[in-house]
């Protein structure tokens, strides 16, 4: 019987949905499952690319399961389902996604290496049972960078390791200086990026020897380089 009254209300058959809609709901469950196995186990690509592609087939995998076996939206009040779902699934989205950039924020920013590397320049700790920090005891030369609004000078620098790096503003507003390009930050003696005030100059030790490169947070034009040698 297509029809029947329960409590007092109608309830159609198509609630159930019928043997159409569950072959069609298996075979898109395989065909999206199927895909992302596929992706990784033959490395077409890596990365954040891939995990973006699998979270996206993963949504439509949770669509497909709600639609075609769950039949959210035939009851007698499917709007109100629809809603009620896509408000839950949105705060899900939302709490998840906010994990996981917040793991990815505090992996980048406190590696074990970078923040033994910083606590140690900052304690002035040179040596800890027997084995180097990395860090310095003790300041050599001093270099002075100055940021305006549309550079820094000098755009290069050649110190020896243990000098100090000065950053000064000259244009009264404040920088964020990071290392590295604007794409691609990295870290410098367990720092990725440096808050250089208005009304005070920021000094970092350069205990790390190589070629790095800086820049201006709000204008990634604005570039620095400096290398540091062993004295």
């Amino acid at each position: 019987m297509a029809e029947h009254i329960q409590n007092n209300g109608i309830t159609t058959g198509n609630e159930h949905g019928s043997v159409r809609s569950y072959v069609i709901g298996f075979i898109l469950s395989l065909v999206l499952t199927a895909i992302p196995y596929y992706m990784v186990t033959e490395q077409l690509m890596t990365g954040r690319t891939l995990l973006l592609i699998i979270l996206g087939i993963a949504l439509a995998q949770m669509f497909v399961q709600i639609f075609f076996f769950l039949h959210l939206g035939r009851g007698p009040k499917p709007l109100y389902n629809v809603i009620f779902f896509g408000a839950t699934a949105g705060l899900i989205v939302l709490v998840v996604g906010a994990s996981l950039l917040i793991m990815d924020n505090l992996y980048r920013n406190m590696s074990p290496q970078e923040i033994t590397v910083r606590m140690a320049q900052e304690e002035n700790i040179a040596e800890l049972n027997g084995l180097s920090t990395g860090a310095c005891q003790g300041n050599n030369a001093n270099h002075i960078v100055v940021i305006s609004s549309e550079s820094v000078q000098p755009q290069y620098i050649e110190a020896s390791r243990c000098d100090t790096l000065s950053f000064a503003v000259e244009d009264g507003e404040d920088h964020m200086i990071m290392f590295g390009s604007y794409e691609e930050p990295v870290s410098y003696g367990g720092m990725y990026d440096v808050i250089v005030r208005s009304d005070r100059s920021k000094i970092i030790t350069l205990n790390e020897v190589g070629n790095f490169t800086y820049h201006d947070h709000s204008n990634p034009d604005i570039i620095g380089s400096f290398s540091v040698v062993e004295p």
